[in-house]
């Protein structure tokens, strides 16, 4: 095979796994009702003048599927820590025992559930229409070369569009588990 075309094929798949990590990382922050540690993933925290994510100051755990408890290194950066998760916005009301903070993760609401359906659809979508975007750059990049036969890119083209609807299907797949994550009760 032409070396041109497998650049453009292998920077096309690049350029699609990473629009598949994306969609993965965006829907870490979509909670589906059960407490995890990650839900706090986006947090940091004012650790002597430097933002730091909360996982370097403190051990995040869910000893059941509705607490999260943060146990700081540090007992000074409880107030911190607990003003860092107040503000991120999350819907956490956490509450500090003097020696850890204690966050409820409270059951969502069928209306809640359907928004963060809707949300996961949306990121599922923006991923598609990168994965397509990929496919319109590869495939006007074999229409830029001259040196190949028409058979050939053809044949690319094909190869290109198949490793689309793989990559399509696979954001689907993604969705649809998170789907019926977020809609489990």
């Amino acid at each position: 095979m032409n070396e041109e075309i497998e650049f453009i094929l292998d920077s096309s798949k690049e350029s699609m796994e990473k629009a598949l990590e994306h969609l993965k990382k965006q829907f870490v922050n979509i909670r589906a009702g059960k407490a995890s540690p990650s839900m706090l993933g986006s947090v940091t925290v004012d650790y002597y003048g430097t933002q730091t994510p909360l996982s370097q100051v403190a051990n995040v755990n869910t000893p059941d599927g509705r607490t999260i408890t943060v146990q700081p290194w540090e007992k000074s950066m409880l107030q911190e820590i607990e003003h860092a998760i107040m503000v991120a916005n999350l819907g956490f009301n956490p509450m500090n025992n003097g020696e850890s903070i204690i966050i409820n993760v409270p059951a969502l609401t069928e209306e809640r559930r359907k928004e963060l359906a809707k949300q996961a659809k949306s990121e599922a979508e923006d991923a598609k229409i990168s994965i397509r975007s990929s496919r319109k750059e590869a495939n006007n990049e074999v229409k830029k070369l001259n040196d190949i036969s028409e058979d050939l890119k053809k044949n690319t083209e094909t190869d290109i569009q198949e490793m689309t609807d793989m990559f399509i299907k696979k954001a689907d797949e993604i969705f649809n588990s998170k789907e019926k994550e977020i809609l489990t009760v």
